[in-house]
């Protein structure tokens, strides 16, 4: 798997994850010299190149001057996100149909962010962890442990059977400023043509809903979470 641009790289050394190699553009200047002292003192090598090879490498061309290689993405299971809550309780996410690799970028970095302790996602229908997604989430994807499942049905059955309330994020529920969100929580986002589906929004205890004061009738999934998730770290 590749890593590209230098914010992700740099989260990439962070973390104990192996790297194979990195490729950063000849006469590195700025936070590229940053991420080869980095690199040097963890040990990894380091392969200068001239930019038509990052070119070639790189998925989309916006790799910054720097591409890292690793093995590929490593998911979490459900038990080692619920292992990892904290003091307040457990703080989890639930992707319910995210297909866009920017929406779950963007998710992962908010998740990340505000504390949360994981972030789940079904098998289909879904945007896996891809080098776009590790990109667009600035790194953040390197630091929150991610669990794929086969049915997000049966991660809401678990959640619930380790004591979290469940909350899907919909249009017509109570507001989010009038809901209880102490204990052990997990929100459910769904895809933005299909919000979150029918079945799996009956198994959660609650729905709620931010308020849209304007002519659009919802917003954008990250953005959605993000206020909410904010909204739990304000009140917890």
């Amino acid at each position: 798997m590749k890593t590209e641009g230098r914010n992700a790289v740099l989260e990439l050394l962070k973390t104990n994850k192996n790297i194979d190699k990195i490729l950063i553009e000849k006469d590195a200047q700025g936070s590229l010299k940053k991420i080869f002292a980095e690199a040097r003192s963890k040990n990894v090598r380091v392969q200068f190149v001239d930019r038509k090879v990052l070119d070639k490498e790189s998925a989309e061309r916006r790799h910054q001057g720097v591409i890292a290689f690793t093995t590929d993405y490593k998911y979490a299971s459900i038990d080692d996100i619920i292992g990892t809550k904290g003091q307040n309780g457990g703080f989890i996410i639930l992707c319910d149909g995210i297909e866009d690799v920017h929406n779950l970028g963007s998710i992962l970095r908010v998740a990340e962010c505000a504390g949360a302790d994981g972030v789940i996602i079904p098998s289909n229908n879904s945007a896996s962890v891809t080098e776009a997604v590790i990109r667009i989430s600035a790194g953040a994807a390197e630091h929150i442990k991610v669990a794929k499942v086969n049915s997000l049905n049966y991660a809401v059955d678990c959640l619930k059977k380790a004591g979290y309330w469940l909350y899907a994020l919909e249009a017509d529920g109570q507001s989010i400023y009038q809901t209880d969100l102490s204990g052990n929580i997990a929100f459910v986002i769904g895809g933005e043509d299909s919000g979150v589906k029918r079945l799996t929004r009956e198994k959660c205890d609650f729905t709620v809903s931010l308020p849209l004061y304007g002519k659009v009738n919802s917003l954008n999934a990250s953005v959605a979470l993000g206020i909410a998730a904010y909204e739990a770290v304000r009140r917890r």
